[in-house]
């Protein structure tokens, strides 16, 4: 079992939700508002949800819905750039923090695929 709050990916992604909802609290967008909430909400849940899901390979999933998630608020940021919504400079921002947190859970799905691997490879301990 795996404590998430201790996880750095969700670390990080917690405070891009932070960041999300400070960048939006003047938005009177409110559909564009809520889903770009909703998606960086996404990232930070799935990651607590997967750690919590009983397997590697769920938990991969679940991995791997955050990164997609990434994706959708990166996505949402240049939306919200074209329409004044935000500054180049706060919309490059959190991007460039999307970005490198996509590329954390990336790293940490393939530290899960190759501890699953390493486990299951057949090795008996004495050779």
């Amino acid at each position: 079992m795996r404590n998430f709050e201790e996880l750095r990916v969700w670390q990080d992604a917690r405070i891009l939700v932070k960041n999300i909802y400070h960048l939006n609290s003047d938005c009177k967008d409110y559909g564009f508002k809520d889903q770009i909430q909703r998606a960086s909400i996404s990232i930070m849940n799935n990651i607590a949800e997967g750690s919590e899901s009983g397997t590697d390979a769920l938990f991969i999933r679940y991995l791997n819905t955050s990164k997609a998630s990434c994706s959708e608020v990166r996505s949402m940021l240049y939306a919200g750039e074209d329409l004044t919504y935000y500054s180049v400079e706060n919309a490059t921002e959190l991007r460039n923090k999307a970005i490198i947190l996509s590329s954390a859970l990336y790293k940490f799905i393939e530290y899960l695929k190759k501890s699953k691997q390493d486990n299951h490879s057949g090795k008996d301990i004495d050779e």
